[in-house]
């Protein structure tokens, strides 16, 4: 009796397995032999048309540090910093917008559900080529962006993809105008807030900005806290926008040289493989660093309701 149920589990569990088979083939196929191949090439000079040579840590070597021989790369560093500069204005912006206009799609107004689907559209197009196209038209500097401001203010405004000062503020307003996504999980989040809170803060004569942060911050947190991280891995990977904007250079002055952007000219432009592949790992490494501080601080500011 008991051989036949043990038989019966392993032809259980073998079904099971079997409809697995798929994703298990494309997730070692195309996810973790990649990952091991890219670890390998790390450590290697590789330029596509030799096979690759072993180096060892030259290649990070040459990104932090250098010598006479091997010169830093000082192209490396700056590509951090712009990076850096976008990711930590960039999220904050985006998160403070995309919660307020939740706030304001969580009202009881006429045609609500029309205006959730006109703000969601802008992170359905935002990371599109089409986009950034327009973006980089309407900050020309013929573009309508400066026309606005010379005919209706009389100013002299700048060309703003075109000057360094600026053209980083032109790509992190297109990030935050990308705000659907988080607009949409904030605004779910909105609706699993009892209604009993506000009335009984209410009656104790709270008023709208202290029930704010009495109920709304500290019952969205674990959604804010969701927000964040996806936030900030995505913004790690901005790619297409700089592309697009700076014409592939990472212009002016390579101010808008995303880390992502940096990768790929150092990849498929220079031919060198092997140092793009050591820096896919440092921004692995970077992305999962700034993932478990913000694990690690969000202990005390997280509730999730039931005390933990």
């Amino acid at each position: 009796m008991r051989s036949k149920a043990l038989n019966n589990a392993i032809r259980d569990n073998l079904s099971s397995y079997a409809f697995l088979v798929p994703w298990l083939i494309g997730f070692f196929v195309l996810t973790v032999y990649p990952m091991l191949y890219s670890l390998y090439l790390s450590f290697t000079q590789f330029n596509v048309l030799q096979p690759p040579k072993w180096i060892g840590l030259q290649n990070f070597f040459i990104m932090f540090v250098g010598n006479a021989e091997y010169p830093k790369d000082t192209r490396f560093l700056n590509s951090l910093f712009v990076t850096f500069r976008f990711v930590f204005v960039s999220v904050p912006l985006k998160l403070v917008f995309a919660l307020a206009v939740a706030l304001l799609m969580n009202q009881k107004l006429r045609l609500i559900p029309f205006y959730r689907t006109i703000y969601y559209i802008p992170t359905l197009l935002g990371g599109s080529v089409a986009i950034a196209v327009l973006w980089r038209r309407l900050f020309a500097a013929d573009g309508i962006i400066n026309l606005i401001l010379r005919t209706a203010f009389d100013a002299n405004p700048p060309a703003w993809i075109s000057n360094p000062k600026y053209a980083l503020g032109t790509l992190i307003l297109l990030a935050v105008w990308q705000f659907g996504s988080p607009m949409i999980i904030f605004l779910a989040g909105l609706k699993q807030i009892p209604q009993e809170y506000y009335e009984a803060a209410s009656v104790d004569g709270a008023g709208k900005v202290r029930q704010f942060f009495a109920i709304t911050l500290p019952a969205l947190s674990p959604i804010i806290f969701f927000n964040l991280v996806m936030q900030m891995i995505s913004a790690f990977q901005s790619f297409t926008q700089a592309f697009i904007v700076s014409g592939g250079n990472g212009g002016p002055l390579d101010s808008t040289m995303f880390y992502s952007l940096y990768l790929y000219i150092k990849g498929f432009s220079f031919y060198e493989m092997g140092y793009a592949s050591a820096m896919a790992w440092i921004l692995l490494i970077i992305i999962a660093v700034f993932t478990g501080l913000i694990f690690k601080g969000s202990g005390s500011l997280v509730s999730y309701g039931g005390g933990e």
